[in-house]
């Protein structure tokens, strides 16, 4: 076999393995191999058909990234209308419903249906001719819709080609585009990050994505598919049941509902419909109902059709989850690390079959983006058990007097200054160690074995002497006598006198450690030994400014601040003072003059490969001694730590001399360039 013959071969293994990968994964929701793998065989095909451009395929997994940008969709003419169905909102219609079906059919047994979720996402038909997608259209009116096969072609779910044999000449798929609400989030969430305007929901989300103009953006979207009819069929007869259709189609490679079921009678469809009723919100995706169908096509055809729907069919549709209320008033609440949320009281409103009278509106960032005020007239959305959230505003219903939404100065609780990061969403109570909404997480890292180290106190013991009155604050856990402790649930008079111990040990400690027990935000463990080299003392590092504490190594302008606006807190520092007061004492040293002195100033690492530890430790740990950790290797890197596994970056490395350390070797030069430590 020649080279291009054995290259040709090897194209067309990639295209069926992963073709092979897309169905587990999609449509029989059993993946086979982990996403790494899948990874590897694409970018070998996508090597194969870059370097041997007559390889690549119209149908090849590698060409759905997107082509070139639509200046309009196309129309199309649906030959066999997408047709929409009548709802049922109560049991009595849809009981009438099944009377009526039986009654046209002359019929005194059990209907048989098929049953599957309503999902809630935009219409979708797919044309394959002799088993190659054709083309994608949206419902549009039910008649007319538009040409987004370009975009069609980028979701994965959907196959480019058709698996196995048997399939009609002409083959018309009927299904629901959507976007799984895991992926919603994500995206959400990419798009608060570049700015740019978030989605009011799954449904909004699937469709604007489904009708981009550049199929390169629709590429990036997370969208889903599941097919659950057909439209125009030619050359080959289908079988006699929905359900059976709906099997064959699975078959070929198009993913349907796992929820899909065969049920009998009315008191089948009902109990379905309250079952999936309680599963809903556990279900990875949306949905706003259950769809039921007469199962026997034969049946279908005799029932026919009235108006634009289906006789054979109907939807149960869900109690509503959005809602249109007012907003009365903002508030301000202060979560367990401090963060502080609006909070809107709205007028009661029933969404979902539950009333609502509160919401989130998220940070300021989300108030501002929505631009919601006081007085407002707001779509509340809900999910579940999932907070209730402020969708969107509506500015053509907004009163002459709607009152902005202010992030006060001051915390709502303990009245610490509230401290807003301009580059972040979230603002946060700076009164760590003494705010009564932080309390319990503020001791639970005091005591960690990262930090002092308190032996015996746990998280449940924390919960009950905070619940108790019998702390209010770190610095009481020094003043805890064994009686007190004895009292408690789970607790004896050994483990009482043992915790006393440990408290008593725990009173001599390390700068550094005290330093990161604090729960400064975002001073972690090498953070915290860096500010204690560089100022030798806590009094030093409280009385710095923010320009002296960005001369420490590892320290910018955003921890610069958080330290800063920490030990400017009246009640943080009266809490440090009790500390001291408790005798916690450390071993101060002499500052360093300048951070050149640390031991690897100067030195730029790289990581790369699987180390024994996470990634970040050892960052930490170099980063605290000075050093520089970039992720890229340049002539100017000191030394790459290769662990297991290690790829291209070790090759680069070795290409311009730069030195490389195995694990064994980077713990002897971190043992050589840290300090002793009292």
């Amino acid at each position: 076999m020649s080279l291009d013959q054995a290259t040709r071969a090897r194209a067309e293994t990639l295209r069926e393995q992963i073709a092979q990968h897309n169905y587990q994964y999609f449509v029989l929701d059993d993946p086979r191999i982990p996403d790494s793998e899948y990874d590897r065989l694409f970018r070998e095909l996508q090597a194969l058909e870059a370097a041997h451009p007559a390889l690549v395929t119209p149908d090849s997994p590698t060409q759905r990234v997107g082509g070139t940008p639509l200046g309009a969709f196309d129309e199309v003419v649906h030959r066999v209308p997408m047709l929409s169905l009548e709802n049922a909102l109560t049991a009595d219609a849809m009981a009438e419903f099944d009377r009526r079906v039986r009654r046209r059919l002359d019929r005194d047994t059990e209907m048989t249906y098929a049953a599957e979720p309503k999902l809630d996402g935009l219409a979708i038909s797919l044309r394959y001719q002799d088993g190659k997608l054709l083309q994608g259209a949206t419902r549009g009116d039910g008649t007319r819709g538009e040409d987004v096969t370009q975009n069609v072609r980028t979701i994965a779910a959907i196959p480019l080609q058709l698996r196995g044999r048997g399939w009609p000449r002409l083959l018309e798929v009927r299904g629901e585009v959507f976007m799984p609400k895991r992926g919603f989030e994500a995206l959400n969430r990419r798009q608060r990050e570049q700015d740019a305007k978030t989605f009011a929901n799954p449904r909004n989300a699937a469709a604007g994505s489904l009708r981009q103009l550049d199929p390169k953006v629709t590429a990036t979207r997370p969208l889903m598919t599941f097919c659950y009819g057909l439209g125009e069929v030619e050359g080959h007869p289908m079988t006699a049941t929905h359900s059976d259709n709906m099997a064959l189609l699975q078959d070929w490679g198009l993913p349907i509902s796992p929820e899909l079921q065969v049920l009998s009678g009315l008191d089948g469809c009902l109990a379905y419909f309250a079952a999936m009723g309680a599963r809903r919100d556990t279900l990875p995706y949306d949905i706003d109902g259950v769809v039921f169908k007469v199962n026997t096509i034969a049946d279908q055809e005799a029932l026919g059709f009235v108006s634009r729907a289906p006789r054979w069919a109907i939807a149960q549709k869900f109690p509503a989850q959005e809602a249109l209320t007012e907003i009365k008033a903002v508030e301000f609440q202060v979560g367990r690390t401090g963060a502080v949320t609006p909070v809107a009281r709205l007028k009661p409103v029933l969404v979902g079959g539950v009333t609502v009278s509160n919401a989130t509106l998220h940070n300021m960032d989300e108030v501002e983006r929505k631009d919601v005020r006081v007085g407002d007239t707001v779509y509340v959305r809900r999910a579940g058990d999932v907070i209730p959230e402020i969708v969107r505003m509506l500015p053509e219903r907004r009163p002459a007097d709607a009152t902005p939404v202010v992030m006060p100065a001051n915390c709502p609780v303990c009245g610490s200054a509230i401290e807003r990061i301009e580059s972040e969403a979230v603002a946060r109570c700076s009164g760590g160690l003494y705010c009564a909404a932080q309390r319990k997480e503020s001791v639970k890292h005091f005591a960690a074995r990262r930090a002092m180290d308190i032996d015996g106190l746990g998280e449940k013991l924390i919960d009950q002497l905070i619940d108790q009155a019998l702390i209010s604050d770190p610095a009481d856990l020094f003043g805890l006598s064994v009686d007190a402790l004895a009292g408690l649930q789970r607790m004896a008079q050994k483990s009482a006198h043992n915790l006393v111990a440990a408290l008593h040990d725990a009173r001599r400690t390390t700068l550094d450690r005290f330093l990161f027990a604090l729960g400064i935000r975002e001073v972690g463990e090498a953070t915290a030994q860096s500010l204690a080299r560089q100022f030798g003392g806590l009094d030093a590092i409280a009385a710095a400014t923010e320009e002296a504490l960005q001369e420490t190594p590892d320290v910018g302008p955003i921890v610069a601040r958080h330290v800063h606006t920490f030990f400017r807190q009246p009640h943080n520092q009266e809490v440090i003072a009790k500390l001291r007061d408790a005798g916690l004492e450390w071993a101060e040293t002499e500052p360093l003059a300048a951070a050149g002195q640390l031991p690897l100033s100067g030195k730029t690492f790289v990581l790369t490969g699987t180390l024994s530890e996470p990634r970040t430790q050892v960052k930490e740990r170099l980063q605290a001694l000075g050093a520089k950790v970039t992720g890229s290797v340049s002539k100017n890197t000191a030394y790459l730590v290769a662990g297991e596994e290690a790829g291209s970056k070790l090759s680069k490395a070795e290409a311009l001399g730069v030195a490389v350390l195995d694990e064994q070797a980077l713990r002897e030069l971190l043992a050589a360039a840290t300090p002793p430590t009292d």
